[in-house]
């Protein structure tokens, strides 16, 4: 059996939040609270014809106003130039004592045409509601999909970094192999160079000796 609709109203910020919802946890799952504004005293049903109104025609969209303002409540709600606070918001602050609860009414029968109202109400709700997670689903995607990107622009830019490295190491190891390869060459010209130099004084040696005899 489907929940009937009730407003529920919290202030957010500068503005008053207005919803129409099937249940406490479900306004304050729309209003994104983590906490329990309706045990705190910061949020609480509405019976005010004009918000009941309004947000019965948008079942599950978040509507709000400037705190203390008096005007509707809308979707796209923004500050007047001249806004101050010093005006009391309709919602009331959370009282220290208890109030002695009230004795329960039987409620009336409602007409078919209002419980019809009623379940259309809730049905543009879940629509909404469903709506809402779809768009968090689309922007979820899309960060994921940026997040990807990122990582695939980083890694395209370490490939290109390392190749660099790479090709360094490569020019380098060449130039060591060309260094070494000229260092035998050298050691070599040394060597015969000796052989040459031990031949010739030893030859010049033995003139000598022969000249001094």
């Amino acid at each position: 059996m489907a929940k009937t609709l009730k407003t529920y109203i919290t202030n957010l910020g500068f503005f008053e939040l207005a919803l129409a919802a099937p249940s406490m946890k479900a306004a304050l799952e729309a209003w994104g609270m983590g906490h329990n504004a309706f045990h705190q005293g910061f949020a609480r049903e509405t019976q005010d014809p004009k918000i009941v109104a309004a947000t019965m025609a948008k079942p599950g969209v978040v509507l709000r106003r400037p705190v203390g303002s008096k005007g509707a409540f809308s979707e796209k709600a923004v500050l007047p130039k001249d806004w101050s606070v010093a005006a009391e918001s309709e919602l009331p602050r959370p009282k220290a004592q208890k109030v002695k609860a009230k004795a329960r009414v039987r409620p009336e029968r409602k007409s078919k045409a209002d419980a019809k109202a009623e379940r259309a109400a809730v049905i543009s709700f879940e629509k909404e509601k469903a709506r809402r997670e779809k768009q968090r689903e689309k922007e979820a995607a899309r960060e994921e999909a940026r997040e990807e990107k990122d990582r695939a622009r980083r890694e395209r830019a370490m490939e290109k970094a390392q190749d660099a490295i790479d090709r360094a190491e490569a020019r380098h190891q060449e130039a060591m192999a060309a260094i070494e390869k000229e260092r035998d060459k050298l050691d070599r010209r040394a060597r015969i160079e000796r052989e040459r130099w031990d031949e010739e004084r030893e030859a010049l040696n033995g003139a000598l000796a022969k000249a001094r005899d």
